[in-house]
């Protein structure tokens, strides 16, 4: 199933719905109630859910269908109840290693690590992602994102596969100086992601998912191809990833788990920049295209605090 959040243009009002064919079924409405219009209740509820919206599938009734051209689709979750982004390729991470001058660190190898990204600043299909005013180097991340279905704590790498609900494609934009800035103490991202994570256009339910097959992705910018990668070519599995963030930690129904890029799959990689106004296209296998504009650039504002008097109080 191919699920998304939407809303109405008319009325403005949100709505949780499933693809069929080329139009969307509304869910709430389809069900007369019984489903929520909200997809982390919607994720909460489980087999039942997705059991009630198969029949619906099976039933459908033109009355309950929407052309997507009265719809505008918002982020698959917008209220997710975590954000934790992975460095699962390994040549990505070589490449990282080798701009610092150095060999790739062998606890890399040992443990599939990763940052906590701001679950709030959640944009989806054809938002405008705002430009910080801190960063002269805007860039993009074409990742695949695991969306968890259970509860769970001290989950078994054999086990971890029935505690995933679905993928979905996710834009992880960076401000590279602040970046450096911050990891070279050790510290971070921070300031340097935080402001936009871009997902869409649909979450994808794992039955019409393999991640462990070739997965294609593809960046666009402007319409021009700038990189070419398959997901495949994953160094950490999914399975992995929940079963190390479960070790003696609880995650929740709607925890969203990034893959990192793969090698080419940013600007950094490629030393090519966005620019303000630019639209950027990531396209994954059947999870479909992810297509987001740039704002343009506003007046820089270095962030620097070191000569304000009331620094240290």
């Amino acid at each position: 199933m191919k699920l998304l959040t939407f809303s109405n243009k008319k009325s403005n009002d949100l709505s949780i719905g499933v693809l069929v064919g080329d139009k969307v079924l509304d869910l709430p409405k389809a069900s007369n109630g019984k489903l929520p219009n909200n997809m982390l209740a919607f994720i909460e509820g489980g087999d039942s859910n997705l059991k009630i919206t198969s029949d619906l599938i099976k039933n459908v009734k033109a009355e309950n269908l929407i052309t997507l051209s009265e719809i505008d689709i918002k982020a698959p979750i917008l209220n997710p109840p975590a954000l934790k982004d992975f460095f699962a390729f390994e040549e990505h991470a070589k490449a990282g290693a080798k701009r610092r001058g150095v060999e790739l660190n062998e606890y890399w190898y040992e443990i599939p690590v990763y940052y906590k990204g701001n679950h709030r600043q959640i944009y989806g299909l054809n938002d405008e992602i705002p430009w910080p005013s801190y960063t002269r180097k805007l860039d993009f991340e074409c990742e695949i994102a695991c969306v968890l279905g259970k509860k769970g704590k001290n989950i078994s790498i054999e086990n971890a596969k029935d505690h995933i609900f679905g993928y979905m494609i996710f834009n992880d934009f960076s401000a590279r100086d602040i970046q450096k800035r911050e990891m070279s103490l050790l510290m971070g991202p921070a300031k340097s992601k935080d402001f936009a994570n871009a997902f869409g256009p649909y979450l994808v339910t794992k039955d019409e998912v393999d991640p462990s097959k070739d997965l294609s992705m593809t960046v666009k910018v402007n319409g021009e191809t700038w990189s070419n990668g398959n997901f495949s070519k994953q160094y950490w599995g999914f399975s992995l990833m929940i079963s190390h963030v479960s070790q003696e930690e609880t995650v929740y129904p709607g925890d969203i788990f990034g893959s990192g890029t793969f090698f080419g799959g940013c600007g950094l990689d490629l030393d090519r920049w966005l620019s303000g106004g630019d639209t950027i296209e990531l396209e994954v296998g059947n999870l479909g295209t992810l297509k987001n504009k740039v704002s343009k650039a506003p007046e820089y504002k270095e962030l620097n605090y070191k000569n304000l008097t009331f620094a240290k109080s």
